[in-house]
């Protein structure tokens, strides 16, 4: 399935999609609470920030393996 970002809210029990859309049993889902004011520029550029993040990690991103790297980081611990 594609990165797909939907509008939702909080009712004070649970959280509830605000348009129609079906999702599958155990679908992974990342939720951002946004603050409860928000004005309209700010919503723009949440927005853009959203649609930028499914860019760049969706689903068809590649798999990189350690033996690519050409220079190791002397200050990387392996984390």
């Amino acid at each position: 399935m594609e990165n797909v970002t939907l509008r939702a809210h909080f009712d004070g029990e649970r959280i509830l999609l605000d348009d129609p859309f079906d999702l599958e049993p155990n679908t992974q889902l990342i939720i951002t609470v946004l603050p409860k004011i928000l004005g309209e520029e700010r919503q723009d550029w949440a927005r853009i920030g959203l649609q930028s993040l499914e860019r760049a990690y969706s689903d068809d991103e590649p798999e990189y393996s350690s033996d690519l790297i050409k220079e190791a980081n002397p200050d990387y611990e392996g984390r």
